[in-house]
């Protein structure tokens, strides 16, 4: 990669029981996805290696459980409420498919339902918004192309996450 590119978040949050700090998220987001594009062991295995482009783009949902559901079994075929799912677009279309129009990425979308996310921080004994930070880092990741069909690359997913949230700056969102 030769220079900083630009980054643009776009947030919608539909789940009424919960008014997320977007603007606060859209930083969290940021700093994740600039952690990890820093990080050679991530960059070079990304979907982003040996690409041109001067910005890149995403977008986030906030909604329910009852959408994610819906979403997964529609798409994914899994009858499920999911706490997140993500659409790599730039990641899963075939390198010789992948898009970049006037030097803009767009890895495509994050969906995170915050119902679940109030759930899972209540059985793990985190606050909401340290669920909330992990699952948009563990969506980024998968934007840039990772999965988790290993043990190995799941650890090796987590232990990122875990690194890249220990390192931003502002995670009271």
């Amino acid at each position: 990669m030769m220079t900083k590119p630009t980054i643009n978040i776009f947030s919608e949050n539909i789940y009424t029981n919960w008014e997320v700090n977007e603007a606060k998220l859209i930083n969290v987001a940021r700093q994740l996805l600039e952690y990890y594009m820093a990080r050679p062991d991530i960059y070079e295995e990304s979907c982003l290696k040996n690409q041109t482009f001067n910005t890149i783009s995403f977008d986030i949902l906030y909604c329910d459980s009852i959408k994610t559901h819906k979403i997964n079994l529609e798409y994914r075929k899994k009858d499920y409420p999911a706490d997140i799912i993500t659409f790599a677009i730039f990641a899963d279309t075939p390198q010789e498919e992948r898009f970049i129009f006037d030097g803009e990425i767009n890895l495509g979308e994050i969906i995170i339902a915050l119902d679940k996310v109030i759930q899972n921080a209540q059985e793990k004994g985190e606050t909401k918004e340290e669920e909330l930070c992990f699952l948009v880092s563990h969506g980024i990741i998968h934007l840039l192309g990772f999965d988790h069909q290993t043990e190995e690359d799941y650890n090796f997913i987590i232990e990122a996450q875990n690194l890249a949230l220990n390192k931003i700056k502002d995670k009271n969102v």
